[in-house]
């Protein structure tokens, strides 16, 4: 509690009211991106239904005339229309992943303020189109759905790299686990708004639901361009300390048989450098350059399995839940919030966690690991709203507490290591490359949901053990950055203890000393 407190009195003192609006205006930003996109995931049943013949017999029979009433009959059935759903989840994400590595790049070298913005606005008037436009003027074609989830995924890829960057900009590494684990709950939030939102408004039709989430970004968009300040530099504010206090004293020469020594960078900075004031725009990294970093290529390739779980929660549970236990939509859009509710817990505890450690791996990898019975825990629930939503929120706990650490906090000390700091741009390039990588997992992810439980006809049960697989291999993508904290921790605590020995010698001799002038 104390450590606690301490560090509340660090954040009231270090940060000033240009924090507070950064943060919030970058945490909303990506809340309502994900707003609409959480509108797609909770009408699929909807928009399913909406696509296929109408129900009719004898007791109910088929409106007249089908030219009218069956004009926008695309499948033949709900389950033929289910691929076509996970097709365009995938396509969101492949697109979405390419536009990452690209808005990435344009975020390290053009106004991210204004990228954002532009991302924002664009994007939401997209989903205007393919929720309202196309069901109020009758436009239902295949081809114009992909395209349109094509260029929402690009326009979308503007968001995480920018405001990520941003958040990196203004909160130095000594709380940066805390606050952008708290920050990186805006995905989850954006979830949350999204699936009460289109509960609100469903009944009344799903392009209702497309209308309000995306005139909420597109007025973030607009207040973003007005009033998001990018850098402290821009306001005449320093740049925020990426130096860890408690490592300064060790010495680069204690080293041991591996070379590994107290100082050895991991993810994070271990030196202060000095505050410079420049008007200019440092020179923006080569995305080569910023493949070739220590630690993207690990966290990249863990994130990739580990979005690829995360996001199949988020476009396939409300699904899932509907299809499992035969729950109203409206209800299984709900219930569905408390995996988002965990995440977010999971996010901040994990966040404090590693700042208190001053590393990241060895939080992720035990949280990790601890995802695995949860998802079998979760996969066995009975047919029960309280303990499914129990169960789920722990599954969340675990699986979308270390994906917020990956994508956010852990981007961030990648992106504002000492091999490019201070001569050059790399954050929103590197933060890119992690979310791209994650994003194409999470597109394979999206295929093979509805191939494993549709076409191979198999039970949801092997949909969860695929999941705790791909959990698993998130945790052996990153043993090499684990093995190599626990080195440096272990290095670190030997110089301590070596430095403690020398003080307790040093004490002797002056005590023995004082003794023998005193006799």
């Amino acid at each position: 509690m104390a450590s606690i407190s301490r560090m509340w009195r660090q954040l009231k003192t270090k940060y000033s009211i240009y924090h507070v609006f950064v943060f919030l205006l970058t945490f909303f930003s990506y809340a309502f991106f994900h707003a609409t996109r959480k509108t797609f995931s909770n009408i699929k049943t909807t928009i399913s239904s909406e696509w296929t013949p109408q129900f009719c017999n004898a007791t109910e029979p088929c409106l007249r005339p089908e030219k009218i009433w069956m004009e926008h009959h695309l499948f033949d059935s709900s389950s033929d229309a289910e691929p076509f759903l996970g097709w365009l989840d995938s396509t969101f994400l492949i697109s979405y992943a390419v536009g990452l590595y690209i808005s990435g790049i344009l975020g390290d070298r053009f106004d991210m303020r204004k990228v954002l913005s532009l991302g924002m606005c664009l994007s939401a008037v997209v989903v205007f189109v393919f929720g309202c436009l196309t069901e109020w003027v009758h436009v239902y074609s295949q081809p114009f759905y992909i395209t349109l989830f094509v260029l929402n995924g690009l326009l979308q890829s503007t968001g995480w790299p920018c405001v990520v960057a941003i958040m990196g900009n203004w909160f130095g590494k000594s709380t940066r686990g805390l606050v952008l684990g708290a920050w990186s709950a805006c995905a989850s939030v954006g979830n949350i708004i999204g699936a009460l939102l289109v509960s609100q408004v469903l009944d009344y039709g799903y392009e209702y639901a497309f209308l309000v989430t995306s005139a909420v970004l597109f007025a973030g968009g607009i207040i973003n361009f007005f009033g998001l300040v990018p850098s402290p530099k821009d306001v005449g504010l320093p740049e925020p300390d990426d130096g860890d206090d408690d490592d300064d004293s060790a010495s680069s020469g204690d080293e041991d048989d591996t070379g590994v020594t107290a100082r050895t960078p991991l993810v994070q900075s271990d030196t202060d450098s000095p505050v410079t004031f420049t008007q200019t725009r440092p020179q923006a990294i080569s995305f080569f350059q910023a493949v070739c970093l220590p630690g993207v290529i690990p966290y990249s390739l863990s994130y990739a399995c580990l979005k690829l779980v995360n996001y199949s929660f988020f476009f396939w549970l409300p699904f899932y839940l509907h299809s499992q236990y035969g729950w109203k939509e409206t209800v299984a859009d709900e219930i569905s919030i408390y995996y988002d509710v965990g995440g977010i817990i999971g996010g901040m505890i994990g966040g404090y966690l590693s700042d208190r450690m001053k590393k990241r791996a060895p939080t992720v990898v035990t949280m990790l690991l601890l995802a695995l019975p949860s998802l079998w825990g979760y996969s066995a629930s009975p047919n029960n709203k309280t303990i499914n939503a129990v169960l789920m929120a722990v599954a969340g706990f675990f699986i979308g507490g270390p994906a917020n650490l990956i994508s956010s906090a852990i981007s961030a000390d990648l992106g504002r290591q000492d091999l490019i700091k201070g001569n050059s741009e790399a954050l929103s390039t590197v933060t890119g490359i992690v979310d791209g990588t994650g994003s194409v997992g999470a597109s394979v992810g999206q295929i093979l949901v509805p191939l494993l439980h549709k076409q191979l006809h198999l039970d949801w049960h092997w949909v969860f053990y695929f999941f705790m697989l791909m959990t698993l291999m998130t945790v052996v993508c990153i043993l090499p950055m684990l093995v190599r904290e626990v080195r440096s921790m272990k290095c670190f605590l030997n110089y301590q203890l070596r430095r403690q020995a020398a003080a307790l010698v040093q004490d002797t001799h002056r005590t023995d000393r004082q003794h023998s002038l005193n006799s």
